[in-house]
């Protein structure tokens, strides 16, 4: 039985290497070639950009492959759609301009989510170079023995031998009858081999099809490696410019782009040495496996990160915190694509990415070098995420991570998200903006301008016409500090603070986490002033108050689970609220037009009662000036948010928040004595107390609680806990 497996697995692999074709001669190189142009005459640049593309967009412009839809494990990355899309959009300027001229330089505060983006990024590369789509080849030079005892593979007698020069390539030679084989030490691109003359007259005809596409410097001007060179010009002069003798020796053997194996992929940490060097490549090699014109040649090999990373991504990580001399010739480099060594010069293929903290790029600023490295860096900002929807799922993330078996209480990674990002927003700078809207800008509150920026919501303060305008500046309130060094974003509670934070309160329960638990944290957080720096920052109005914070949270907490805890109750079906809304929408809508309403019950079609849709606007409004143009105003709004988000399911809860919590507070409020003692029963179900109970208030409170559980997915503890917190926050003074 084992040995069937293994003879079904080894035939598996067998195929697949047949497939991918993993080594070809040079001539079956160049059918593929000739096959698909635009696949196999990409520089660094265009590679990424058709990675990028390969996985595809979302609607909002992000790019799928930072989800990781090809790994359940890796860490994907979170937001930070602008950056995705300026990369992309500075590797689209390279493909168009043809050379890799610049270094792109990420920055933003400590845990923005830099190396985020780069794992993810090259951990799609390496995905991508698995696909036929990704397919990426590189060559060896293979020499023969001087005469090869042949197999059956070849096709003669086990006794006979047979002259190399015959065979019309070596690439397929088994290991015993190769004297010597060298890979090209930069993994240079096959086509390379190719005269420059004879390589664009075939690029050219190639591409003949192929108007849109932009050949790379790198293969219409590049040249191969000085190894390479070597070697070339030793059996070009042996086979007196016989370049199809030559290419005998060439195998070509596809790649795959690694972060393990450094192949491809590498991130450089900062140090204290250069990233390339040259050692004797014939050092520990028989002189005599080599070609007698090749013997009398001191051969080297270039190495390091340089070299590892070439024909794919290089990124320099904390790059300002290496020695200012260290970086310098990354200046030329990311320019011109070349590095000197001692003895010669590389001439690279590479994507050159870098990080920054904030910080340390103000203080280089400040530097007498700074001029000469800005022209040759593409700046990328990394902000902390100001969407608390979008900061939520770091958390979720985070915490299926490191602690899987833990139970996650709801509302658990909105309330740390919901605090995080009012810690980093800056109050509005009014006098941008036009004067009829200043005092509206002035006045939003951080929840308010948390609302806005995560689920486009307005107050409900508002008139229906100013929260359109409104609406219409969220890009450039999110762009309103963006020229300065003190942008939103830039200061704030870190993502790994928040982790830190939340591994806390995870001991505070044997089995699970809660917002309680993390309400507790906070307080102890913000009395550490001297810890964390952006406790440190003075108040601006409502903005950068971050112990109040935790009481605005903490409301908003209460208000979600006060709404779960009613419905358990069964005092009214959440489903309700909804269908009253919706049947006066419709009734507003028809009286617009003066149209009849279709009653359902009575099966036809009857006039807009009037009078109950006044019932109704009493249930959220206490007052209303102008009936008429307070419906106007509400059709409106449907409309516009309609037009903006046109593939969206319409949910008025999430277009009316205000009023929606108008009507909870309506129906509640002569009902609050009764809310009031059904929590206590369910306390008292927790307790040794349950003698105080009759069997029927058992009954309504383990509805209560096991409601909580199916429903919303609470277990018994967590269940309990929200109870007894909602009963002493809300409940308890009445």
């Amino acid at each position: 039985m084992t040995h069937k497996l293994i003879k079904k697995l080894a035939a598996e692999v067998g195929e697949q290497f047949a497939t991918n074709q993993s080594r070809l001669s040079f001539d079956a190189y160049l059918d593929l070639v000739e096959a698909s142009p635009k696949s196999h005459l990409r520089n660094s640049a265009q590679y990424l950009r058709d990675c990028f593309l390969y996985f595809g967009r979302k609607d909002d412009g992000a790019f799928k492959l930072f989800d990781l839809p090809f790994s359940e494990d890796a860490q994907s990355l979170i937001g930070q759609i602008s950056a995705q899309k300026k990369v992309f959009s500075l590797l689209q300027g390279f493909v168009k301009s043809g050379s890799v001229n610049k270094l792109l330089l990420l920055h933003g505060p400590n845990g923005s989510a830099k190396s985020t983006f780069v794992d993810t990024m090259m951990a799609a590369l390496e995905a991508y170079s698995q696909t036929d789509e990704g397919a990426i080849y590189r060559f060896n030079w293979v020499f023969p023995l001087e005469r090869i005892t042949a197999h059956s593979s070849i096709g003669f007698g086990t006794d006979s031998a047979v002259d190399p020069l015959t065979l019309e390539s070596f690439a397929h030679l088994k290991d015993d009858q190769i004297n010597a084989k060298v890979q090209s030490d930069l993994d240079d691109h096959p086509l390379l081999l190719l005269p420059l003359k004879v390589r664009k007259k075939l690029i050219e005809k190639l591409l003949e099809t192929h108007s849109d596409f932009v050949l790379s410097d790198y293969l219409s001007k590049g040249d191969l490696s000085h190894t390479g060179r070597q070697i070339f010009d030793a059996l070009f002069s042996d086979y007196e410019g016989d370049i199809e003798t030559l290419l005998k020796h060439i195998q070509v053997e596809r790649f795959y782009i690694s972060r393990r194996y450094r192949q491809g992929a590498v991130t450089v940490e900062p140090q204290m040495r250069v990233d390339a060097g040259i050692r004797q490549l014939t050092a520990d090699r028989s002189l005599s496996a080599l070609p007698t014109s090749l013997q009398n040649q001191t051969l080297f090999e270039p190495f390091g990160d340089l070299v590892d990373a070439n024909r794919g991504v290089i990124q320099y990580e904390d790059f300002l915190k290496r020695h200012p001399d260290l970086n310098k010739y990354l200046l030329s480099t990311a320019e011109k694509a070349t590095v000197a060594l001692d003895s010669r010069i590389l001439h690279l293929d590479s994507i050159f990415l870098a990080s920054a903290n904030e910080d340390y790029l103000d203080a280089f600023k400040q530097t007498a070098d700074y001029t000469s490295f800005k022209g040759r860096v593409e700046f990328v900002r990394f902000p902390y995420l100001l969407s608390y929807l979008d900061e939520a799922k770091i958390y979720e993330e985070q915490l299926s991570h490191f602690l899987p078996t833990y139970h996650i209480a709801p509302h658990t990674t909105f309330v740390i998200a919901f605090w995080s990002v009012l810690t980093r927003l800056h109050a509005p700078k009014s006098d941008l903006y036009p004067e009829e809207i200043r005092e509206i800008i002035s006045s939003l509150t951080p929840v308010e301008k948390a609302d806005l920026y995560a689920r486009h919501i307005v107050p409900n303060r508002l008139e229906n016409d100013q929260g359109r305008v409104l609406l219409n500046l969220v890009e450039e309130l999110q762009n309103e500090t963006a020229a300065v060094g003190a942008y939103e974003g830039r200061f704030g509670a870190s993502p790994r603070e928040m982790k830190v934070l939340l591994l806390s309160a995870s001991q505070r329960n044997s089995n699970f986490i809660s917002p309680i638990a993390i309400f507790e944290e906070l307080e102890k957080l913000v009395e550490e002033t001297s810890v964390y720096p952006f406790l440190q920052m003075k108040a601006a109005g409502l903005y950068h108050q971050h112990k109040e914070f935790i009481t605005q949270v903490s409301e908003q907490y209460l208000e979600r689970i006060d709404s779960e805890v009613r419905s358990a109750m069964g005092l009214i079906d959440e489903e309700q609220y909804d269908r009253l809304f919706e049947r006066y929408v419709l009734h507003v809508s028809h009286q617009k037009r003066g149209e009849k309403v279709y009653d359902d019950r009575a099966k036809k079609h009857i006039d807009v009662d009037e009078k109950w849709m006044v019932e109704v606007e009493g249930y959220f409004l206490r007052e209303i000036d102008d009936r008429s143009l307070f419906r106007d105003d509400l059709i409106a709004t449907i409309a516009a948010w309609s037009i903006e988000f046109p593939d969206r399911k319409i949910v008025y809860e999430d277009i009316f928040p205000q009023l929606f919590k108008s009507m909870h507070s309506f129906f509640f409020e002569g009902r609050k004595k009764v809310i009031k003692k059904r929590l206590m029963h369910a306390i008292a179900l927790r307790d040794t107390r349950t003698e105080q109970l009759t069997e029927n208030e058992k009954a309504s409170a383990r509805e209560i609680v096991d409601y909580l559980i199916e429903t919303h997915g609470y277990i018994e503890e967590s269940a309990f806990e929200v109870v007894g917190y909602l009963f002493s926050k809300r409940y308890r003074e009445l």
